[in-house]
């Protein structure tokens, strides 16, 4: 245990966050999402909903803002009538995290090209549909860690 810490983050979350450098992605995936088999860097979150996750990653990382977006969303497929209601819970914590965090939508195929160039995907139990997010890890300015 350490302080300061959220206690739902894993070591190898942790571990993979510190590792990331600025620029790389994060892939947080619901529970249906095929993360085996487009990354060889796959860390499990069973059970626990991406809401959650999110914050708890937000605490510690800084997002891109050399980039017009600092987050994507797997757009939904053309004649799904699905409305991803979870969106609006995401753009809540990543606002909470980061006022100035924008999001762009990113086509399933184009999103899974995307998470295969991903420094990992973490795999969750959130089962809302098109409940997938990537995170781009901005960079901490000096002093600002301290």
């Amino acid at each position: 245990m350490l302080k300061k810490i959220p206690k739902l983050l894993s070591p190898e979350l942790v571990r993979t966050l510190m590792e990331m450098g600025h620029g790389d992605e994060l892939v947080l995936a619901d529970a249906n999402y095929p993360g085996h088999g487009l990354h060889s860097r796959v860390l499990r979150a069973d059970g626990i909903g991406i809401p959650r996750l999110l914050d708890a990653i937000l605490e510690l990382l800084p997002l891109d803002h050399y980039v017009p977006a600092q987050a994507a969303f797997m757009a939904v497929v053309d004649g799904d009538p699905t409305v991803p209601v979870i969106w609006e819970t995401y753009k809540e914590i990543l606002a909470k995290h980061d006022a100035a965090a924008q999001v762009e939508y990113e086509e399933r195929f184009e999103f899974y090209n995307r998470s295969k160039r991903s420094y990992a995907i973490v795999i969750t139990g959130e089962e809302a549909l098109y409940g997938n997010i990537i995170l781009k890890k901005g960079v901490i300015p000096p002093d600002a860690g301290a």
